[in-house]
């Protein structure tokens, strides 16, 4: 588990006029923090700090350090505001975790093994990937950066479900336990080769 962790500071000067100002001038991204049994804290980070956190994959997926004001906040990414045509970063939410307490969290599917997979390796297939993340309740502790899909198996016209997922112990999909067992991938013919061989075939037929 990589450990992540921000230096921020307490933000009394609050409103958008403010917030663009705090981007401006030092380059620093307002944010907020909320959840628990405290009331919300307006904060400042600086945003080459925060933007370098962001370059890993892990970093949406992992209980985050914010030292804010002589104290530690272990916190979540909740929601980033983005600059519509620059990417970077305009404001951060985040949410409190609490020791002992479940939280949910969105973690990323890592595929391995598409290139030798059954369906692709030997029957001629590709892979369609439904989702790329999942929706998890756990523990702080039992919280996984990413869970893999092992698609080494998995044969042509054959869907890999939630239900299918090695999920770690303590951890809980969301979407599973409320009764909804989403399709995550399927290998399939590719669509050129499909219309290729119907051609063939409506040939043959015409023949």
């Amino acid at each position: 588990m990589v450990d992540f962790t921000l230096n921020a500071e307490v933000r009394s000067d609050l409103g958008k006029g403010a917030s663009r100002r705090l981007r401006r001038n030092a380059g620093n991204v307002p944010a907020v923090i909320y959840g628990g049994d405290k009331a919300p804290t307006s904060i400042t980070l600086v945003g080459k700090d925060l933007a370098k956190m962001l370059e890993s994959e892990a970093a949406f997926a992992s209980v985050i350090t914010l030292k804010v004001g002589g104290s530690n906040e272990s916190v979540l990414v909740k929601a980033l505001q983005r600059h519509p045509s620059k990417g970077y970063v305009m404001h951060a939410d985040f949410l409190r975790v609490i020791a002992g307490q479940k939280l949910t969290a969105h973690v990323p599917l890592h595929f391995m093994n598409q290139e030798t997979s059954v369906g692709v390796k030997q029957q001629g297939g590709e892979i369609l990937h439904t989702i790329n993340e999942v929706e998890v309740s756990c523990l702080p502790k039992d919280l996984p950066e990413f869970i893999e899909v092992d698609m080494a198996k998995v044969e042509l016209d054959q869907i890999v479900h939630l239900s299918d997922l090695n999920v770690p112990a303590g951890v809980e999909l969301v979407s599973l336990a409320h009764g909804s067992d989403l399709p995550v991938a399927s290998i399939h013919m590719p669509r050129i080769r499909e219309e290729a061989a119907d051609g063939a075939a409506e040939e043959g037929a015409a023949e």
